[in-house]
């Protein structure tokens, strides 16, 4: 026979523990012997660990005391019913997990996964983390401002990555991001984008044209893009104007 002390020990609960389920009813405390002390059974350590276990699940303690006069089947099938409710917590839980392990890039939460593997493909490819917040912005404002251009979006930058030529391009404008707008190398550069977009016949900035890597935001972030996008434009114009005369 156990005193409190034991039984509480046994189940790796506290005394007073045992004392709150004999409070509420779920476990019988029984009589004191001549010493005056209670004792318990083996049942009431099997009793009181099942009691334990039910609540360390988020069983009601109703529920429980309802569990423990059930019949052998009844009691099976409540079982089955509290561990499929943990199952489905579980998934909950990790759901929230990865949500809250997303929140610092942010983009995971609110761009589709297409979207979210060109950003990853451009991290391995190189191109930096300013660059890539900056193309991830964009997508924000383009999924709120222009759904429906999305899917064609999507398909003309995995094609631009798929270029060795445009990657090439896309990584050296990246690189020049903090040069000097006078830097000569600027020069070399702007040519060959120009060049890329005489031989793909992407003059006025039409999709595909690495002049759209100079959008509006990204000049704004640099001093040396907005030259690019500047020089390119008015190569561009010209070569239009160019083009009507001959007309």
């Amino acid at each position: 026979m156990l005193t409190i002390s034991q039984l509480a020990a046994a189940a790796g609960v506290t005394v007073r523990t045992v004392r709150h389920y004999h409070h509420f009813g779920l476990l019988p405390e029984p009589e004191r012997d001549a010493s005056g002390y209670r004792r318990y059974g083996a049942q009431a350590a099997v009793d009181l660990i099942r009691i334990r276990t039910l609540a360390d699940a988020g069983v009601p303690l109703a529920r429980i005391d309802a569990l423990l006069h059930a019949r052998p089947a009844e009691f099976a099938s409540a079982l089955t019913d509290i561990d499929a409710e943990l199952g489905r917590k579980i998934e909950q839980l990790s759901e929230y997990r990865r949500r809250i392990a997303e929140l610092d890039s942010g983009e995971r939460l609110v761009l589709p996964p297409e979207v979210v593997a060109i950003l990853d493909r451009m991290r391995g490819l190189g191109v930096s983390e300013r660059r890539v917040r900056l193309e991830r912005d964009s997508w924000i404002l383009t999924q709120a401002l222009d759904p429906s251009s999305m899917p064609r979006r999507i398909r003309d930058k995995s094609a631009r990555f798929d270029d060795p030529e445009t990657t090439r391009l896309y990584l050296a404008c990246d690189r020049a991001v903090d040069w000097d707008p006078d830097d000569p190398r600027l020069d070399q550069l702007i040519d060959e984008l120009d060049a890329w977009e005489k031989r793909h016949g992407r003059d006025g900035g039409r999709p595909g044209s690495p002049k759209l890597v100079f959008s509006r935001i990204f000049g704004e972030a640099s001093p040396a893009w907005q030259r690019i996008l500047e020089t390119l434009s008015q190569r561009a114009e010209r070569r239009r104007t160019a083009a009507e005369h001959d007309d």
